[in-house]
């Protein structure tokens, strides 16, 4: 039985659009091998096929990174925040003390990961705390690392600097212009205190549904229904290959950006594809030169309950031959 895709609109068949529906059953039948709890492919501005519980509020996990990352491209061409200020001058600090060096740390260098500093902080994964250099082993600018303390920290310098509650400047400057159809902050949002840093992390829920938009909203320059919600430069500069990330390709604003053709384990991503991703298999991967989204969803509710990216690779691969790439 089809998924139920809520206020999308859909094409008649994936043929209509270029896309082999046989190809699509297939990459449906292997997600079900994989722990896939929820798939949207969206084409064109509709949805070409879409499966499993697209319309369940799951934890998006550090996909929030990316949704931080806009609002901070609204502020910042308003002049609300000037990216080129210090911690040491916002007066950022946390529990064991920042030295001066790491005080040097700009904003665009935590939203770029690149700050240097490496104080504990927590919400964390496995590979992120295995990653994770030791304190004061680099400067400002000079390493990039998937840090999570510049992620948190950035929250407390958005709230601090803005004057705004993050949930509730998302819902009212993206959520709602955008049409999330059921994203309630209320019921998806609550900030999560840390036992080793002062910097919270800031947590979302979100339907499969509501990804896609936000993913569409970023394939159409920041332009929703004819109103430019995120800046267009903001849109371009944040997907931008900054630093090389490995397997991954490239980081930039918040987002993980492909690096000829390397963006997951086992596949080749056109030219341009770009993601923001979250621990256990939650992505919302961009795709230009296709003109498509693809949301993926994993029941990370459940303790234990997660998909490498490699086994992600495997289906984005499937998915991509449907389109013809």
């Amino acid at each position: 039985m089809d998924a139920d895709i809520g206020g999308w609109a859909r094409w008649q068949s994936p043929e209509q659009v270029g896309w082999s529906g046989a190809r699509l059953a297939e990459a449906r039948a292997f997600s079900g091998t994989i722990n896939t709890a929820g798939v949207m492919v969206v084409a064109g501005g509709k949805v070409v096929d879409a499966w499993g519980e697209v319309g369940r509020h799951y934890n998006v996990h550090s996909i929030r990174k990316s949704f931080l990352s806009a609002l901070y491209g609204i502020h910042e061409a308003d002049g609300r925040i000037d990216l080129e200020a210090t911690l040491g001058a916002l007066g950022i600090d946390d529990k064991e003390g920042l030295s001066e060096r790491e005080t040097l740390a700009s904003v665009i260098q935590l939203l770029a990961a690149r700050s240097g500093v490496y104080h504990p902080s927590g919400y964390e994964s496995p590979n992120m705390l295995a990653i994770k250099p030791a304190r004061h082993s680099s400067g400002p600018g000079v390493t990039w690392c998937y840090n999570n303390w510049d992620f948190n920290a950035l929250g407390t310098i958005f709230r601090q600097v803005i004057g705004a509650d993050i949930y509730a400047d998302f819902k009212a400057r993206i959520a709602d212009a955008i049409g999330m159809e059921d994203h309630e902050p209320s019921r998806d949002c609550g900030y999560v205190p840390l036992e080793a840093s002062i910097h919270p992390a800031y947590p979302f829920r979100m339907t499969a549904r509501d990804l896609a938009r936000f993913g569409e909203l970023f394939l159409r320059g920041g332009v929703w229904g004819g109103r430019q919600v995120v800046p267009a430069a903001w849109v371009a500069a944040s997907v931008a290959p900054i630093s090389d990330a490995g397997l991954a390709g490239s980081y930039g604003y918040m987002w993980w950006v492909a690096r000829d053709g390397i963006h997951f384990p086992g596949v080749r991503v056109p030219e341009g594809t770009y993601s923001a991703r979250g621990a256990g298999g939650h992505y919302i991967v961009v795709l230009p030169k296709l003109d498509a989204v693809v949301v993926h969803r994993v029941d990370t509710d459940v303790p234990g309950n997660a998909m490498s990216s490699g086994r992600f690779g495997a289906l984005l691969r499937r998915i991509l031959a449907a389109s013809g790439v």
